[in-house]
């Protein structure tokens, strides 16, 4: 993605080095493998969010300047990602005669508290339907390329436009709809519900890179690549298997990593909001 010197967004939390006492430096950024499966890419159920008790990090240090560099330009980079998606919903919610207002981002390391409660690097960034913010341990940028796989600079925005994906859906009262189900059903029968709600944010993040290039001109066939990577590496079948060694599809809360590509491709492909109805029967 072409994205060096471009505009970056203003509205930013930058919480870096504020929590925490420090960074953490090396591989503690997973406490517990079970958290991690269910939380990955954030978005597990709210209420067991606010009830996370935050892991014991590792030994805290200090970044060298080189790691800060590094550090920063990550930071740099979603916040370039984060100005374009406020520019691509802009005009699509203005296409369908809406507003649309832009979901501030924190960025932090090791951990931070907000309206969903205490965020920790191994719960994964999360949108928090609460106060509307987005929040990302940069941590996870390495961690996706590390542990997971996923190479490559549009991995990353990938994962930012998921989470902004999760606040159009509460623009636009599908969030609301999800929070009204979660009193009435059961939590197997919830999870599946959950899953779509997922796989349309991969739907959006889709909807985001289709629009993105055709307005700005930034991607291409490699970023998207780079992008269905991540997703493949983040389906629930995929993290089972490799942290519990077996893949049980009832406790699914994202989807399988086939579905999670379909989706954001889908999006990309025909940049068309009207097909990512993935609440329909049959639709995966």
């Amino acid at each position: 993605m072409e994205w060096q010197g471009r505009p970056e967004s203003d509205n930013v939390d930058d919480r870096r080095g504020i929590s925490g006492g420090g960074v953490a430096i090396g591989g503690g950024i997973i406490g517990v493998i079970f958290i991690l499966a269910k939380f990955l890419l954030g978005d597990g159920d709210i209420n067991d969010l606010s009830q996370l008790v935050q892991q014991p990090q590792q030994q805290q240090t200090e970044m060298t300047s080189d790691q800060k560099a590094a550090d920063d330009k990550e930071a740099s980079f979603v916040k370039v990602v984060l100005k374009d998606t406020e520019d691509v919903w802009t005009k699509i919610f203005s296409d369908m005669g809406k507003t649309y207002t832009d979901p501030p981002l924190v960025l932090y390391r090791g951990s931070t508290t907000g309206a969903c409660g205490t965020a920790s690097s191994s719960t994964g960034p999360f949108y928090c339907p609460q106060d509307h913010d987005v929040y990302i341990d940069l941590a996870f940028a390495q961690q996706l390329k590390d542990q997971f796989g996923a190479k490559g600079d549009f991995a990353m925005a990938y994962v930012v436009a998921h989470e902004v994906g999760h606040h159009v859906q509460y623009l636009l009262g599908v969030t609301q709809k999800m929070q009204q189900l979660q009193q009435q059903l059961s939590e197997t029968d919830y999870d599946k519900y959950s899953v779509r709600l997922e796989l349309q944010a991969d739907f959006y993040a889709g909807i985001w890179a289709h629009y993105d290039q055709k307005m700005k001109n930034v991607i291409n066939a490699e970023d998207i690549t780079e992008a269905l990577s991540a997703a493949n590496a983040v389906g629930d079948d995929r993290l089972q298997k490799e942290f519990q060694g077996t893949v049980t599809p009832d406790t699914f809360t994202h989807g399988t990593s086939a579905e999670r590509m379909y989706w954001f491709k889908k999006g990309y492909d025909t940049g068309d909001m009207s097909q990512g109805d993935t609440f329909a029967a049959g639709s995966f």
